[in-house]
């Protein structure tokens, strides 16, 4: 796989931000994707469905660059990504300002106030993260997104734990980020109301494969 540095714009059209060809992922040993290819612009809301197991989280892991890919090309930006696990990310003994600032200060962003206002956190700002219930917890770890300046979220079920209220706060938020001219790409199974394209990979289910000499971590 091609991760391209600072001549990525040159690949790029003006409006895109990602270029993904013939990808393929495994997990485990096990080629679980294969022949993956979309494009992501500037603005626009991308869904991954797929039934359970199908590659989702791997998929986005190694767009994220958290892992490798068996082949294919992955076109973007430098630090263009954030990555959204299962995981909260929370320091438990920290306030949720504290958290807050801690990633706030990772990726150089001095003002956390829009991140508090946007997941309805204000309130909440003072209570240590071990005292949130999990809906608030991921509220928090959502609101790290704001604080991150980077273009492209690839979030992986974002929503869960998340009441009907929550999840709205969680549309708008990526609305906003979009109309600000960054991009989402979030696995889901649910409706999020957002005006988005779907990619299905249902058909891109890998075959057998012989993947001796195949390391699935960094070397």
């Amino acid at each position: 796989m091609a991760l391209f540095g600072a001549d990525v714009l040159g690949y790029l059209g003006d409006m895109e931000l990602m270029n993904v060809t013939n990808l393929a992922c495994a997990r485990g040993g096990v080629a679980v994707l294969e022949g993956v290819g979309f494009s992501l612009a500037a603005g626009q809301v991308l869904l991954l469905r797929g039934p359970n197991g199908i590659g989702k989280t791997t998929l986005l892991r190694t767009l994220a660059g958290l892992q490798p890919a068996l082949e294919g090309d992955v076109q973007v930006a430098p630090d263009a990504i954030t990555y959204g696990a299962h995981a909260d990310g929370l320091k438990s003994t920290l306030t949720v300002t504290e958290n807050l600032e801690f990633w706030a200060q990772v990726y150089g962003v001095t003002d956390i106030a829009p991140a508090l206002q946007a997941f309805n956190l204000e309130e909440l700002a003072d209570r240590a993260a071990h005292n949130l219930s999990a809906g608030q917890k991921r509220r928090l770890g959502l609101a790290r997104l704001l604080v991150t300046g980077r273009k492209i979220w690839a979030l992986d079920e974002p929503t869960v734990s998340l009441d009907v209220a929550s999840v709205a706060l969680f549309a708008d938020a990526v609305r906003s980020h979009c109309a600000a001219g960054g991009a989402a790409l979030i696995a889901t199974h649910i409706d999020l109301g957002l005006e988005a394209d779907v990619l299905d990979l249902t058909g891109n289910k890998a075959g057998p494969r012989n993947l001796a000499g195949f390391d699935e971590a960094f070397e």
